[in-house]
């Protein structure tokens, strides 16, 4: 790990803790301080406290002060497209229809290097400029998107999980690639990228419907002789892709019984979507320590469904969760932009736009579950999302020892009325309380956008700063 060495001085709001494991009281989740010091030397957290408190530790150190603003733990994205970046916003009837008239052709392109480099660009600016400091992204099924995807992302010291895309079936021939290619480069891949830097490498059969047995046999092998891998995919976004998936895979159960049976599902297991899991899938995803990918953007830019939040927050069976803009079925890289999307679909999950009661058969626990307080979609952007990639022994927080990825929100940018709106909390001064501070963060979420990014800081170095070149 390398990185920078710096002393900012602000007001800091992180998480220790899930709040939906405090029920009523998901401040206890939460830390707030009004006025902090962080130290950071060579990327990482040295020291972290009140001003009075650590600065007394750290005389030495020139301090970059930061008022008006407040400073939390960089966004992690868990679920995102790196070769759809000019396709946001495609116009698209469902999933299946908008993969073959709109991205497939689009992705052709990232086997020029020429332009898959100039497409990094566009996508690494995108994603700081939002406040998102790790992504877990899809390349292509060409070799050369990948390596070019981390090369950028080591220029900036960026901490990234990615892998050529497995898919070998339902989709052009100049996309589609054979298991035994895709065994071959992916050996390559991981051997050249895996953990060297901020780099770490997924194993990604792009989804069941485009694999065949073949290639997730395939995964399965590399995933034996690499474990320190993660696997990336995608599951149940919506139902034409679920009927899909038990007619190429009649001898399975279900769609997560696919990826159990090909000795996928586990740690450092993620599916993007899950929309239409079933009770029943949502439990083995929580004793297996696999993650899901909520994407709520692109679930309802494409039509694809509701995803039941508060039934993966079942504390009996909690299944580990990120959020991510899954840009481009996601027309936004703004995590901020998702978070509010993410409030409305637990909104809607627990009264039907007819007034009806929701006819999931949900109990009062999950309709609570479903509410997105601003402590619980703040934690699901940053240590929650952490959790989900078992990265939160390094990212995610505050805590000494961690790497240094910060994002300073400004929480009146935004619409023409968002100051005036946001003094209801708190005048130019900041917060007083942790209270004050998560009506402000509540403020950001639902009116918000990458507009109220400031500043996105990699290990100790400001990469961004809103109106700067």
């Amino acid at each position: 790990m390398t990185g920078s060495n710096c002393a900012i001085r602000g007001t800091f709001f992180d998480f220790l803790d899930d709040p939906w494991k405090h029920i009523g009281q998901e401040k206890e989740a939460a830390r707030f301080i009004r006025d902090g010091l962080l130290v950071v030397k060579n990327g990482r957290i040295e020291d972290f406290g009140p001003f009075t408190e650590v600065s007394a530790r750290h005389a030495e150190m020139a301090i970059t002060h930061l008022p008006g603003r407040i400073i939390m733990p960089g966004f992690i994205d868990g679920h995102i497209h790196f070769p759809q970046v000019r396709a946001l916003g495609a116009y698209g009837n469902q999933l299946l229809d908008w993969l073959q008239n709109s991205i497939f052709p689009e992705e052709v392109k990232y086997n020029d290097r020429a332009y898959a480099t100039e497409a990094a660009q566009h996508f690494f600016t995108a994603l700081l400029s939002g406040g998102t400091t790790t992504c877990q992204t899809f390349t292509t099924s060409h070799p050369v998107a990948t390596e070019v995807f981390f090369d950028e992302a080591a220029k900036r010291n960026m901490r990234v999980i990615a892998g050529l895309t497995g898919i070998d079936r339902f989709a052009p021939a100049d996309v589609v690639i054979t298991p035994q290619y895709f065994y071959n480069e992916s050996k390559r891949l991981i051997e050249t990228y895996h953990r060297k830097g901020r780099n770490l490498y997924a194993i990604t059969p792009r989804f069941a419907v485009g694999c065949t047995s073949e290639m997730m046999d395939m995964c399965r092998e590399l995933k034996k002789e690499y474990p320190d891998c993660w696997i990336n995919t995608h599951i149940s976004e919506n139902p034409s892709e679920l009927r899909s998936a038990k007619e190429h895979f009649p001898d399975c159960n279900d769609y997560t019984h696919v990826h159990e049976k090909h000795g996928l599902l586990g740690p450092k297991f993620t599916a993007g979507h899950g929309v239409w899991l079933t009770n029943d899938e949502m439990r083995r995803f929580s004793k297996a320590g696999a993650a899901v990918s909520f994407c709520p953007l692109s679930n309802l830019f494409l039509g694809s469904g509701l995803f039941r939040l508060g039934r993966a927050k079942d504390p009996e069976h909690p299944v580990r969760l990120s959020v991510g803009c899954d840009v481009g079925g996601g027309n936004a890289f703004s995590l901020i932009r998702v978070l509010e999307e993410a409030y409305k679909v637990g909104m809607c999950n627990n009264t039907m736009l007819d007034g009806s009661v929701n006819p999931r058969e949900q109990d009062l626990a999950e309709s609570e579950r479903n509410k997105l307080s601003p402590y619980r979609a703040f934690y699901l952007a940053t240590l929650g999302g952490a959790h989900s990639l078992y990265l939160d022994d390094i990212l995610g927080s505050f805590d000494p020892g961690k790497e240094a990825d910060f994002v300073v929100l400004d929480w009146n940018a935004g619409q023409a009325a968002m100051a005036w709106h946001q003094s209801l909390a708190a005048q130019s001064a900041g917060p007083e309380t942790m209270d004050a501070a998560a009506q402000l963060l509540f403020g950001i979420m639902a009116a918000g956008d990458d507009r109220n990014v400031d500043e996105t800081w990699i290990a100790g170095q400001r990469l961004y700063k809103k109106g700067a070149p």
